[in-house]
């Protein structure tokens, strides 16, 4: 993927993927749409992502696999569940040459909602 495009949509990104990605790119995006209706499509880091309050979170194809971030930190059994997955700084990185696991993934996009509702509800009541 050329450095000097920018995309504006999630379609746009989607696009410019093979079919093959493109495919898989919906599944997710279906996901986590079902399982966040009230998270709304952007683009985070030149990759679509959702945004909840907070942006998050991001999916990017790779030549290799399909990348999520940022990393889950709070659901410590989900975090096992994902070993798999998990690059050293706690990444996702689904291969696409297996099957992926769309409700798995649609999992850690709860538990970042979850994750980041935490955070958000600590600062209130902190401040």
């Amino acid at each position: 993927m050329p450095s000097s495009v920018h995309y504006e949509s999630h379609d746009q990104y989607f696009a410019a993927q093979p079919h093959a990605v493109q495919l898989i790119l919906h599944m997710i995006q279906r996901e986590v749409e079902a399982r966040l209706p009230e998270a709304v499509r952007c683009i985070g880091y030149n990759v679509p992502a959702f945004r909840l309050g907070k942006v998050f979170p991001y999916f990017a194809a790779f030549k290799k696999h399909i990348g999520i971030y940022p990393p889950l930190t709070a659901d410590q059994s989900l975090i096992e569940s994902l070993a798999q997955f998990r690059g050293p700084k706690g990444n996702l990185s689904f291969p696409l040459d297996k099957p992926l696991p769309y409700r798995l993934i649609g999992d850690v996009a709860e538990a970042l909602a979850a994750q980041y509702r935490k955070v958000g509800s600590s600062r209130q009541a902190a401040g």
